[in-house]
């Protein structure tokens, strides 16, 4: 008579992962209610003990446009392509914050949840994903502010230039999507980079700014395009550049230079964002090693 034991059938199999790329997007989708938990502590956390509170989120757009107008519109007269001065650095400065932000509250992912990520389990992909939503409603109560102002310039006179293109304007989904993703990329390769490179965190700020002014935000593209012809295609390889330039030529009706440059530059934001979650995926097995 044979007393060896069956072998038992387990509910749950654990096991270690060993690919690049290990991603569960039902993973994701199980801890849904943990990404809206962390959404919520974004915003605790973010006005709490402030004296303005949300308000914040309106205040400073307004007084960054406000100051670009001033400096880059009056005093250094940059041109603007006939738009309204303050609608249209305030256009740039609205795609560019939500990019901006994304990349920056999410780059520090790594070292700044490393007590939560070292004593229990969760998709370490939740914590950036929650940071690119809080970012998004904050954008959305600014985009909200835009489109009031767009709508102001357009009715205040007959013979204002302000021409929004409507065909144009049903893709603004796809450029949100865009700058989100583009900001996850990148946030999260700086991420997994700085758990042994701790320096990077502190040149990320600096970087983002180096990086604005190689956007057009404060200027306007056609001014790069009238005094350096030969640099257009190069200038173009800058994935947010065709994303302002598309969202400009939707509300305010300027000059759009090529649809081309803008395809290239969905291609490098998905290019980004693979590279970031493979590298991300890859870094959250070992990180607490090396943090």
């Amino acid at each position: 008579m044979d007393n060896r034991a069956a072998p038992q059938k387990w509910d749950t199999v654990i096991r270690p992962k060993k690919g690049w790329f290990d991603l569960d997007i039902r993973d994701l989708f199980r801890y849904r209610d943990l990404i809206l938990l962390m959404v919520k502590r974004n915003f605790t956390v973010l006005y709490k003990q402030t004296v303005l509170g949300p308000a914040w989120v309106v205040i400073q757009p307004l007084l960054t446009t406000l100051v670009f107008t001033v400096i880059f519109g009056k005093v250094a007269g940059l041109p603007t392509d006939g738009m309204p001065s303050f609608l249209f650095y305030m256009a740039g400065n609205v795609c560019w914050s939500y990019f901006q932000s994304c990349l920056v509250n999410t780059s520090n992912t790594f070292i700044k949840n490393s007590d939560v990520f070292g004593k229990v389990y969760f998709p370490r992909l939740c914590v950036p994903i929650a940071t690119v939503i809080t970012e998004l409603i904050n954008f959305l109560v600014q985009f909200a502010l835009f489109v009031i102002v767009v709508i102001y310039y357009a009715a205040r006179l007959r013979s204002t230039p302000v021409t929004p293109n409507w065909r144009l304007i049903a893709l603004t989904p796809l450029m949100l999507l865009q700058l989100g993703l583009l900001g996850l990329g990148f946030g999260i390769i700086v991420s997994a980079l700085t758990t042994k490179y701790r320096d990077l965190a502190m040149l990320v700020s600096f970087g983002v700014h180096l990086w604005m002014y190689a956007t057009p935000v404060t200027y306007s593209t056609s001014m790069i395009a009238n005094k350096y012809p030969q640099m257009m295609g190069l200038y173009m390889l800058n994935p947010i550049t065709p994303v302002i330039e598309l969202f400009r030529n939707a509300y305010l009706g300027t000059q759009i230079y090529s649809y081309g440059y803008y395809f290239n530059s969905i291609l490098v934001t998905l290019a980004v964002f693979v590279l970031g979650v493979v590298l991300f995926s890859r870094i959250e097995k070992t990180f607490m090693d090396t943090v």
